[in-house]
C-alpha cells in the first residue's frame, strides 16, 4: 500500500522541518508549505491524505484556506496546528471544517497519534464510488453530472456528489446525519446542531427528479431515528437491479 501523503502548512520553517521529519520518519510521504498560497495549491493536488494546517500564515489565513480546501476537496481531512488555543477559535476551526486541533507546542508522539486517528476515520470517506445509475439517469461521481438523456443534465455540487458516494458506499445501511457531517465533511459532530446535512439531501433529492415529468426513483430514503439510506433505484454503476422482476 502507498503512504499516506501529508501537507504541512506553517510559516516557521523550525517547526515545519521538525513535523515534517517526524511524518517521515513514520513512514508517511510529507510535503511543505509555507505560506497560505503556496499551502492551499500543495493540498488540492492529487493524491493527498491530509493537511496539517497552521492558521497564522503570511499571504492567506489558515481558515481562508480550510476554507477553500472544504469547497474544493470536501472530505479531504485536515488538522490544525496553532498557538490560538482559546476555546473560541478551536470552536470555529471545526465548525469550518477541521477533523482535529492541536494547540502548540505539541510532541512529535501526540501529533502522530492525531494523523493516525484521522487518517483510520476517513478510510470511510467516499473515494472509489464513481458512477450510478438512477432509473434512466445516469450520474457520472467524478464529473458531478446527472445525464437523463443527451440533452437533459443536472449539475451536482461537490458536495452533494460526496454525499451521493458516502451512500452507494454505505448502501446496506442507514447513515446517520453525525456521520455525514464527520465523513463528508469532516466536522467533528458531537455537540453541534446543524440542519446543513438536511438541507442538502433536500436540494438533492430535488436535482435527482427526473426532468420529463415520469414518476421519479427513489434516491434517498428517510429512516426515522436513524437519519438516511440510498433508496433501491439508486445504484453503483455496475451493480445489478435490485428490483424485483
Amino acid at each position: 500500500m502507498h503512504p499516506a501523503r501529508v501537507v504541512v502548512i506553517e510559516d516557521e520553517q523550525a517547526i515545519r522541518r521538525g513535523v515534517a521529519d517526524a511524518l517521515r520518519a513514520s513512514g508517511y510521504e510529507a510535503a511543505e508549505a509555507g505560506d497560505g498560497d503556496q499551502g492551499l495549491e500543495e493540498a488540492v493536488r492529487a493524491g493527498v491524505d491530509l493537511v496539517l494546517l497552521d492558521l497564522m500564515l503570511p499571504r492567506r489565513d489558515g481558515l481562508d484556506v480550510l476554507a477553500e480546501v472544504r469547497r474544493v476537496r470536501p472530505t479531504l481531512p485536515v488538522i490544525i496546528l496553532t498557538a490560538r488555543g482559546g476555546e473560541d477559535d478551536r470552536v470555529r476551526g471545526l465548525k469550518m471544517g477541521a477533523d482535529d486541533y492541536v494547540v502548540k507546542p505539541f510532541s512529535a508522539r501526540e501529533l502522530l497519534a492525531r494523523v493516525e486517528a484521522v487518517l483510520r476515520r476517513s478510510l470511510g470517506r467516499p473515494r472509489d464510488v464513481q458512477g450510478a445509475r438512477l432509473g434512466r439517469a445516469v450520474i457520472d461521481l467524478d464529473r458531478r453530472e446527472v445525464w437523463w438523456s443527451e440533452r437533459e443534465r443536472t449539475d451536482l455540487s461537490e458536495t452533494e456528489a460526496a454525499i451521493l458516494a458516502f451512500l452507494i458506499a454505505h448502501r446496506k445501511r442507514a447513515v446517520s446525519r453525525e456521520e455525514l457531517l464527520s465523513r463528508v465533511w469532516g466536522i467533528e459532530p458531537t455537540g453541534l446542531e446543524t440542519r446543513t446535512v438536511d438541507m442538502h439531501v433536500a436540494r438533492l433529492r430535488t436535482k435527482l427528479r427526473d426532468p420529463s415529468g415520469r414518476q421519479s426513483p427513489d434516491a434517498i430514503l428517510t429512516v426515522r431515528a436513524h437519519g438516511y439510506m440510498a433508496g433501491p433505484d439508486l445504484l453503483p454503476a455496475d451493480a445489478p437491479s435490485e428490483r424485483a422482476s
